[in-house]
């Protein structure tokens, strides 16, 4: 039987394919936009440049400081560079940190966005934004800061590092993992999410063995839009909230971290979503869906120690308490010692271990 269920789409207009970079210009217009402000990280302002050389006269500029969870400092900064050259509208070229960056610049001002992502994070697809103050990483959600136009591209994504990608994708997946239990869960939406984590599972050891298969791209970039959109139309649970803690409080790289906790954090609710278990387990070709993850990610060579990346030991008791405070909701009651036992797992970088509810 099918329960009742709500169903929204997001208003995103979508172009996706190989050559597609070429729209940008007409997609800017379409939107109304006379002066772009083109964002980058700074590894991407070359890249970024260029964008702004092939929108001729709607190029009002550059701001190449986007960085990891949105800091609002940055956000400040970047502010400041848009009423400088007078933009009206910004165009987030680069992974999650520059379409952040998009995002609180359109809360702030109400600009439109114009998302070309070249990994596979996913956060275009949302209405939800992550900033941090004073090392406090907080999540807003506000139609106000879904891109109006995403444009993917194939051929930007040939070039991303494997290391990345393999992260970038885990990070996807983590989208559609959750997506199969949230509250807000419907039929569609679990088809997505099902079909997001297959399209993932089989493209990245694919580009582990051939970085530049065009096939094995394409596949990993319409995950990764699927993914996007489950994160952007239904809430998430225990992995996020995890992830944002650790990432916000010890300055923890996103990826990394996503596909680090992922395997824990869906152990520790597995008991209480065996459907949603048993689609990750079909869709990436295993009998147990959290180790299945973990040695996914040991397959295609990925960090699997949260101490790896930069988290210190004396950090798990912190987390661990930071975990439970402001909750996100969880389909599994939210138990410290529990969580505080999957964290040190994931510091250390040990097998997920599928735990049950305290009697």
């Amino acid at each position: 039987m099918i329960g009742p269920f709500t169903f929204e789409n997001l208003p995103c207009r979508v172009v996706f394919g190989s050559g597609t970079l070429g729209a940008a210009r007409s997609e800017i217009e379409r939107l109304g936009g006379t002066r772009a402000l083109v964002l980058t990280t700074p590894q991407q302002e070359a890249e970024g440049a260029r964008l702004g050389a092939d929108l001729g006269p709607l190029y009002a500029g550059i701001f190449p400081g986007a960085t990891m969870h949105t800091p609002v400092e940055v956000t400040d900064r970047a502010l400041a560079a848009m009423k400088a050259c007078g933009a009206d509208c910004v165009v987030a070229l680069g992974g999650g940190s520059t379409t952040g960056l998009g995002k609180a610049l359109a809360l702030r001002t109400g600009v439109n966005q114009l998302c070309i992502p070249t990994t596979y994070a996913g956060s275009e697809m949302t209405p939800i934004l992550g900033e941090t103050r004073d090392g406090l990483k907080t999540t807003v959600r506000d139609d106000a800061v879904l891109p109006e136009t995403v444009i993917y591209d194939v051929d930007l994504t040939l070039s991303l590092p494997v290391a990345l990608t393999v992260t970038s994708g885990i990070n996807a997946i983590a989208h559609a993992v959750e997506a199969l239990y949230a509250r807000e869960r419907n039929p569609v939406i679990s088809l997505m999410a099902e079909e997001a984590i297959r399209a993932l599972a089989h493209a990245l050891p694919a580009i582990v063995d051939k970085p530049d298969d065009r096939g094995a791209r394409s596949q990993a970039l319409y995950g990764a839009w699927l993914c996007g959109v489950c994160l952007g139309t239904v809430g998430m649970a225990l992995h996020h909230k995890l992830c944002h803690t650790l990432g916000g409080t010890f300055d923890l790289p996103h990826a990394e971290t996503h596909t680090i906790v992922l395997p824990h954090a869906l152990a520790y609710n597995a008991a209480e979503v065996p459907d949603a278990m048993a689609r990750i387990s079909r869709a990436i070709g295993a009998t147990d869906a959290a180790g299945g993850l973990y040695d996914l990610a040991r397959r295609l060579n990925a960090k699997l120690a949260l101490r790896d990346i930069g988290m210190p030991a004396d950090g798990i008791e912190k987390a661990a308490d930071l975990a439970v405070t402001n909750a996100y909701w969880n389909p599994r009651p939210l138990e410290r010692s529990a969580i505080r036992d999957l964290i040190a797992r994931a510091w250390s970088g040990e097998p997920p271990v599928v735990t049950k509810t305290a009697a």
